[in-house]
């Protein structure tokens, strides 16, 4: 049996906001970042929100679990843009709805996303460490 952890949902939200910028940021001035990182950092840093997102609604699932959510999400969001219906193109027509849905399969994204995932668990899993380590009551 899993233990569940002691995550803080204020650091999960400064985390997941962190990683959204970033992500951003990378689309917005891939010029001003390596390559591999420009083409590749995005998709990464959208399966590490997911992540911070299950995080922050569900704080003591182990990060184990926490990643096998966000991972079934993101490969979920990946194989929905094989679909293609007039509402849901109309939806990924808008800025946010191609952020959060994207546009064309590719299947290089699942790598992406599951480099993501490991990246920012392994973030996740230091920090509920470290946390396991301090008093009851003195974080979030």
């Amino acid at each position: 049996m899993e233990v569940p952890v002691r995550r803080s949902r204020v650091l999960c939200v400064c985390l997941l906001l962190a990683t959204v910028v970033l992500g951003l940021a990378s689309r917005w001035y891939p010029s001003a970042l390596p390559t591999w990182l420009a083409r590749d950092g995005g998709d990464a840093l959208w399966a590490g929100t997911v992540f911070w997102l299950v995080a922050l609604l569900r704080p003591s699932l182990p990060t184990r679990r926490v990643s096998r959510a966000a991972l079934a999400i993101s490969y979920g969001v990946e194989f929905s843009q094989l679909y293609h219906a007039p509402w849901i193109d109309a939806v990924r027509a808008s800025r946010l709805g191609a952020l959060v849905l994207g546009h064309g399969f590719v299947w290089s994204d699942l790598f992406r996303y599951a480099a993501g995932v490991a990246f920012v668990a392994a973030i996740d899993a230091w920090l509920t460490r470290l946390s396991a380590r301090q008093p009851p009551g003195s974080a979030d």
